[in-house]
């Protein structure tokens, strides 16, 4: 289901303002080029890959803004670019606004967005194991997980605990400010993640005065955390990626404001642990919909969320956290939607008995 990965290094729309000083962090010294009247070039993923609508805007980062009808922007790493997908184009294409290296913006653009792993492959085989999934696939085709880069994808993740979208942006927006200006696009300030070392000159008290409430005592113990890491905290949280899962979340958990399940959400969307599953009440009214339906009624605790995570494992297999990041994204408002709108609407299946044989504990 892979294609080979192209050689790289890891990869690694502000309204709020932030009382800071600029950064003055080794970062300034890089060499960047924009490119003025931007070029458009084909990514080589037709819809079926990579649909856009159905990646950026589904909760998985909160550092890319819409800047066109079906076009996002963001930064990945030292690299600002932006992709299209035009109607009746099966493509996407990308520019790069500004960047070291427009190669290297080319094959760090790959990697964020998993370019190696077959999403039409992974349907197919997703779709032969629960007819449901097929029949939603039908509709969502090219949904993808992201690879973020884990320290920008762990600071996102600490903001969104118990948060509403609109707060969690403002705060991601406002930790992003941080971080060496790339450019503009439709009004939107993109800026490249701030450095652990920019991160930790930054206060509880100033996270407190822009509104992190809570969350600025968990941002700046993690940032302590990881500069305590030996070898340094990128380099602890590179390493994750070579654990299993456990061991993974484990990890992630020992970091102040991390629980289980913002810790899978961290090793799904950054670690390269397909099979995470990020467990919270819409995942949860999924599983007992139709996975676990013995459960149906129960309160989520801790216990259930290894069982919720077994089961759609167990469904579904080793990428099971990309079967359940589309059940998921079918679940939202927008999505509901335009499924209704279908002239044979997707309706809930009777589980089986083999279904239930193989989900049991």
């Amino acid at each position: 289901m892979k294609r080979p990965r192209a050689t790289s290094p890891p990869s690694i729309s502000t309204t709020v303002k932030p009382p800071l000083s600029p950064p003055v962090t080794p970062i300034l010294k890089q060499k960047l080029h924009r490119t003025g009247t931007p070029k458009w070039f084909s990514l080589k993923l037709t819809h079926k890959e990579l649909t856009l609508p159905l990646t950026f805007p589904t909760g998985q980062t909160f550092r890319w803004k819409q800047t066109g009808a079906i076009q996002y922007s963001g930064t990945i790493g030292p690299h600002l670019v932006s992709l299209r997908q035009r109607p009746g184009d099966d493509t996407v294409s990308y520019c790069v606004h500004c960047s070291t290296s427009p190669k290297s913006a080319e094959l760090a653009l790959l990697d964020f967005l998993n370019a190696e792993i077959s999403l039409a492959e992974l349907w197919s085989d997703f779709s032969k194991k629960d007819p449901r999934f097929g029949e939603l696939a039908k509709h969502l085709r090219g949904a993808r997980v992201l690879r973020q880069d884990p320290l920008e994808c762990l600071i996102q993740f600490l903001c969104s605990s118990n948060n509403n979208i609109g707060r969690i942006t403002k705060m991601v927006d406002f930790v992003s400010s941080l971080g060496l200006h790339l450019g503009d696009i439709d009004g939107f300030e993109f800026h490249q993640f701030p450095s652990l070392d920019r991160l930790s000159r930054v206060s509880e008290a100033e996270f407190r005065k822009a509104g992190f409430g809570y969350r600025a005592k968990y941002i700046t113990g993690t940032v302590n955390a990881l500069q305590a890491k030996p070898g340094g905290g990128d380099e602890w949280l590179l390493s994750l990626r070579k654990l299993d899962l456990q061991e993974a979340v484990a990890a992630l958990c020992t970091l102040p404001g991390v629980g289980p399940k913002v810790a899978a959400c961290i090793a799904l969307f950054s670690l390269d642990q397909h099979s995470a599953i990020p467990v919270d009440t819409h995942v949860w009214q999924i599983a007992t919909n139709y996975l676990l339906p013995d459960l149906a009624g129960a309160k989520l605790t801790l216990k259930l969320h290894g069982r919720v995570a077994e089961a759609f494992v167990s469904k579904y297999g080793e990428y099971a956290g990309w079967a359940q990041t589309l059940l998921f994204i079918a679940e939202l408002p927008a999505q509901k939607t335009l499924l209704q709108s279908f002239s044979q609407p997707i309706s809930k299946l009777d589980n089986s008995a083999e279904d239930n044989e193989t989900t049991k504990p």
